[in-house]
């Protein structure tokens, strides 16, 4: 099933009601920020949303701070998807070293689809997370004891590390181990 899809563009238009596409004030961001978790409360339980910020031209920093790291604090608490996962789509250049503070301030992470294609992990998270996202991102999924061994700890380190990123929603948790979210149809 494919991953339904917010325009965050789109969003900004019908939430202000102006016909352009720069995040600027944190009243907008605001205004974006909710609209876009009354949607995302309504999408069905467990699914992958992607946000879609390919058409917004300028941002602020207090416009990534209501509509990224507001919404992902709400996110890992679970309060708007049930069980469902938010991957972020594109984020451009010009946007990523804002985002990617306002993340860091905040002690976040995403799993963003960025230009070339490939997924990234983006905000903060230790060299461990990041190793174990890139595991199990590469083999699409894997069990603790399955990365141990090229992890070079042992399995109760990489459980715990996988359970981390299973909490913060960068990874899924599965019945026969951990699930990278699966973004290949969120490429148009």
């Amino acid at each position: 099933m494919a991953p339904h899809t917010i325009d965050v563009c789109a969003v900004l238009r019908s939430a202000v009601n102006q016909n352009y596409g720069n995040l600027l004030t944190r009243d907008t961001g605001m205004a974006v920020r909710h609209q876009i978790e009354r949607e995302l409360a309504a999408h069905r339980e467990g699914g992958i949303t992607s946000l879609d910020f390919s058409s917004i031209g300028l941002m602020d920093y207090s416009c990534a701070d209501e509509v990224v790291a507001k919404l992902l604090v709400l996110l890992q608490n679970d309060d708007l998807t049930r069980g469902g996962y938010v991957v972020f789509r594109g984020i451009g250049e010009d946007h990523l070293e804002l985002v990617e503070s306002v993340l860091t301030h905040h002690g976040l992470a995403l799993v963003c689809l960025c230009e070339d294609g490939k997924p990234r992990l983006i905000g903060r998270v230790s060299e461990a997370e990041r190793r174990a996202w890139d595991m199990v991102r590469v083999r699409g999924h894997a069990a603790p004891a399955e990365l141990a061994d090229e992890f070079g700890f042992g399995e109760d380190f990489v459980a715990e590390v996988l359970d981390e990123l299973s909490r913060r929603r960068l990874v899924r948790r599965g019945s026969n181990g951990f699930q990278a979210l699966d973004v290949a149809d969120m490429v148009q």
